[in-house]
């Protein structure tokens, strides 16, 4: 039998995450800084000011790479890839966590821009990071995909572009799973249900939207980005999951099981 020491060691992993200046993006980031990786990540619409960025370096003594990005644009996206590699010296975690619902939209009044939008936010920009990554990431290396409830359940009224392109998320990571083994690269995903303090529930919600929803969850309480960088730290330590990929862990408090 191995005898391991399952305390999270990430000193000086090379880290990127998309979408990290908030929400769940940035509880991710702040983990990672927190145990000693050299962490990078992206931002669209919500720029960190110099006091984040100075929280973040003191968490673990590494200044944080801060990069705006839309992750839909194949151009940006090659160029900033380069820039995080350059400045990291290459990557060992890549965490997909940007994405949005844009907006909530019943299907006989969606426009097919709007179901573009929905898609190229979610799934593809998770395919322009992934393949952009793939020459900068290290064999053995960790790719996680922040998914959703949504993908699993279909999410709430208004989610079916949101509820499709998180579902694909979640097939996709099962695809390059096996397309990517040969280099020992695991792939997985997260799938958060309701998580607090973040822009999707100030924005999509309602005070007794949330409420409801917690009366749907067996632990009676919401989580919040720490919750889902848990099952993240985890996935992304080799010591520790090792052995597992293809596979999506559930962060809903036991609202659903997969």
């Amino acid at each position: 039998m191995h005898n391991r020491d399952m305390t999270f060691d990430l000193t000086d992993m090379r880290v990127l995450v998309t979408g990290g200046g908030v929400g769940i993006g940035l509880g991710i980031v702040r983990s990672f800084a927190e145990l000693g990786a050299k962490v990078a990540f992206t931002w669209k619409t919500h720029e960190p000011d110099q006091a984040l960025l100075d929280e973040i370096a003191e968490l673990g003594g590494n200044p944080p790479f801060a990069v705006q990005l839309d992750v839909t644009d194949e151009h940006q996206v090659t160029t900033v890839l380069a820039q995080v590699a350059d400045t990291l010296g290459g990557l060992d975690v890549l965490v997909n966590n940007a994405g949005g619902m844009i907006q909530r939209s019943t299907v006989d009044e969606m426009p097919l821009e709007l179901w573009h939008q929905v898609l190229d936010v979610n799934l593809t920009s998770c395919f322009l990071v992934t393949r952009a990554a793939l020459k900068y990431l290290a064999d053995g290396s960790s790719i996680i995909n922040v998914a959703s409830l949504a993908g699993q359940n279909g999410g709430g009224p208004g989610a079916s572009a949101y509820a499709a392109s998180k579902a694909a998320v979640i097939g996709v990571t099962k695809a390059w799973a096996k397309e990517f083994s040969a280099r020992q690269i695991r792939v997985n995903a997260v799938a958060p249900g309701l998580i607090l303090d973040t822009p999707f529930h100030e924005l999509f919600n309602t005070a007794a939207g949330r409420a409801a929803a917690i009366e749907g969850i067996a632990l009676k309480k919401p989580g919040f980005p720490a919750d889902v960088a848990g099952p993240v730290l985890w996935l992304a330590d080799p010591r520790a999951s090792g052995f597992v990929s293809g596979t999506t862990i559930d962060v809903n408090g036991a609202a659903y099981f997969s």
